[in-house]
This record gives C-alpha cells, structure tokens and sequence, in this order.
C-alpha cells in the first residue's frame, strides 16, 4: 500500500483543497517524512490520535535550537524576519519553564472577564467596517473586514494608540500578503514592528495603563524577570498568531457559509430568533471544517520517540496537520460534511495541551460577532465569484483566501446597535 505515490503536495491544487491529499496520508502514511517547499524535511502528523499525542508530547520542543540553526536563519523554520529581528523569545519558540512565566504573565490578558470586557469594542469595529461598505452593495470581504477587524481589536488590546494603528495594519499586511510582496518585505515589517514595539514599551513606561504591553511592563518591574525583549517578542507574537488567526476564521467561515446556502439558512433563521448557542456551535464546526490554521508551528525531537508507529530520531522536525487530524473518519462521522449543529465536536484547531492558542477567546469573540452581523445586516450575501477561481494564500502554518469578493443587496449604513 505504501508503495503508491501520495498526490502532490503543496502545489497551487493542493492550496486550493488539501483535504484530499490529506485523507490519502491519513490512510497511507499517517506520519510521513516529507520535503517542504523551503527545502527542509520533516514529519507529517495526519491522524487525529497521532496529534493528539505529539501535540501534548513534551519531548517535541518548540525551541528551533533544536534543529538546524542554518535552516532558521535562512528564513526556512519559523516566522519570517524573526531571527533577525531578535524576536525568537516567544510562546511559540520556548519550552518550560520560560514557556510556563510568559504564558502564565500574558494569560492575565485573555481570562474569560477580560474578553467580555472587549465585546463592545469587538461590535464597534465590526459595525465600523460593514458600514464602510454595506451601501455599495460589493465588498472584498478579507481586505475590507476580516483582515482589518482583528489588527485593530490587537492593537486595542496591546494598547497601540489609535493614530499609530495604521501602520500597524500596513506591516500586518506586508506579513500577511508575503507571498505578493517583494523580497524581504516580510523581514523589514517585521523589523519595523520590533523597532516600534521596543519604543512603545519605553514610551509606555511613563505612562503606564490597562492595555496588555503595561501590563507586561509591570510585570518585569515586579520581580518577574520580564526582559525588554521578551515584552517586545510577546507584543509581537500576539499581533502575528491573533491577527492572521482571526483573519483566516472569518475569510475561511464565510466562505464556508456562503458555498454551503442550507447550513447559512439555517444558521441565519436561529439568529433571527435571537438565539446564541447555535452561533457557538457554528463557529466551532467551522474551525474544524476549514480552520485558520493548517499545520500546527515547528516541533523539534529532543530524543527518540515514537508516533504512530514511525520512529522520530532526536532533533527531526514534526508537524501535525491540524486540517488533517480535524477531518479523521476515525474521529469525526462524515468529516467532509459542514453540520453546523455537530455536537461532538473536539476539534483541535486551537492546538493542544501547554500552546493551546491563548487568544482563542477572542478568536472565537471576533468570529462570532463578525459572522452574525454580516448575516444580520446583509442577509442576502452572495459569493460573486466561481469559488474554484478564488486564490488561497501560499504558506506552510496558515490557510486561508486573499480576496473573498461578495455582492447583496445595499444596506443602510447606520448601525443596528442589536445584540448577537
């Protein structure tokens, strides 16, 4: 069975449907030794059980030091431009018990009453932006909302003030579109944001508030051992994983409903009566379905281990296709199906175990609020394009469209003021 030849992967077909090619891994070689586009080598985690497991494996480190420095530095392992802009001391590239004292200060951000407190910000931006196109009757609807939305909510949130929130959301873009920017555009936004974090933190020094970047800053001044550039690496790491996150769950959400009219129906009937649980619960299925995030971030051997069956040698790169394991038959009934009602539904588009995504709440915040007011305020949405002639981004981590071009009928501009 082994001898058959996978499809290919990671082509412009692939990025346009990985499901299939995936579900032939998850049959044929669940974990799969495999040359990436960069050309470094690593495992293919595909089987739900088998990420589960290497996701909450402590002998997989997160620490790219692990691995071959030459591949990080030439821009192959990790996030563009980071090395060189000394921003490697992360959540996303440290073990404990670092890993434990950052996540442990940041966390302070994200708890339950925090996120609640953001709601109304959440529907201002929101509205805001479906205001500044609901007249025309057209929209790009990952340029003009899913993208704007969550820069802006970040920015609030890390307590970048209002007139530097647009350069922000330029560098943003610079990462986000890296595939259409020029060479090293990646790398100087990302220099970019580090100059501006470091010299926010030292602005905010003097006058300290209730944004999350003070936060940090009182944390170091408070015996946590805090360092400029741990607060500067972590501002920056929120900003990267919480804006494309976000990003990517609307684009990839909408684009679900819209290609799928009886579950957005359904869906948009339960809103008119007002109730919240059927929201919860689409949302959730639309993670799984087609999440923002494909390919969970670099893991590293730190001794021989075993998943699936394959052995790992010390210092091997493991990747667990979260796209995969999410769409397992073995773990979710008829897994290529949109069922917005799914009630059993453990996907693991979050991650697992200690890097669960820590933004997850707001993630799920945004996406809930931006998702019903589209369907609320213009009921009548319409893909306005062949969905085999949209183009996804190119990329190892995230999944998502770069346009997602609808039309409706136009909506007044005024603001509804109406809960979710």
């Amino acid at each position: 069975m082994h001898d058959v030849s996978p499809p290919p992967l990671f082509t412009h077909h692939f990025a346009a449907n990985p499901y299939p090619a995936y579900a032939w891994l998850r049959e044929h070689a669940p974990v799969r030794w495999t040359t990436l586009p960069s050309g470094v080598d690593a495992w293919l985690v595909t089987r739900y059980t088998d990420a589960r497991q290497a996701l909450a494996d402590t002998r997989l480190s997160k620490n790219p030091a692990k691995h071959s420095l030459q591949a990080h530095r030439s821009g192959r392992v990790g996030i563009p431009g980071e090395r060189s802009a000394d921003l490697m001391t992360h959540l996303l590239n440290i073990d404990p018990p670092d890993h434990t004292r950052l996540r442990r200060l940041v966390s302070k951000a994200f708890t339950p009453r925090r996120v609640a407190e953001f709601e109304p910000r959440v529907r201002e931006i929101t509205d805001r932006l479906i205001d500044g196109f609901a007249q025309r009757g057209t929209a790009d609807l990952i340029h003009e909302f899913a993208f704007p939305l969550p820069i802006y909510a970040i920015c609030d949130l890390l307590g970048v003030p209002p007139e530097d929130q647009d350069d922000f959301r330029d560098w943003a873009g610079m990462m986000i579109h890296h595939g259409q920017s020029p060479r090293g555009g990646v790398g100087r936004a990302v220099k970019k944001m580090r100059g501006y974090l470091a010299e926010l933190i030292h602005r905010k020094r003097a006058d300290l508030g209730e944004d999350l970047i003070s936060g940090l800053i009182r944390a170091s001044d408070h015996g946590e051992h805090l360092t400029e550039n741990e607060a500067a690496a972590m501002a920056f790491i929120l900003l990267f994983a919480g804006f494309e996150t976000t990003v990517n769950l609307i684009g990839n959400g909408m684009f679900a409903l819209l290609t799928h009219p009886e579950q957005r129906a359904a869906l948009q009937a339960s809103l008119a009566l007002g109730e919240t649980a059927p929201l919860e619960s689409a949302v959730e299925e639309l993670l799984r379905f087609d999440g923002p995030v494909e390919i969970a971030t670099w893991r590293f051997a730190t001794e021989p281990l075993t998943i699936g069956g394959q052995d790992i040698a010390p210092g091997d790169p493991v990747l667990v296709v979260l796209a995969a394991a999410d769409r397992d038959p073995s773990r979710f009934p008829a897994p290529d199906t949109l069922d917005l009602t799914r009630r059993d539904n453990p996907h693991i588009a979050f991650g697992l175990g200690i890097h669960y995504c820590i933004g997850a709440p707001l993630a799920r915040l945004e996406a809930q609020y931006a998702l019903s007011a589209l369907l609320r305020r213009v009921p009548d949405i319409t893909l306005a394009a062949d969905p085999a002639e949209l183009r996804w981004r190119g990329g190892l981590i995230m999944r998502g469209l770069r346009q997602l071009p609808v039309e409706f009928t136009p909506a007044p501009a005024e603001r509804t003021g109406q809960a979710v």
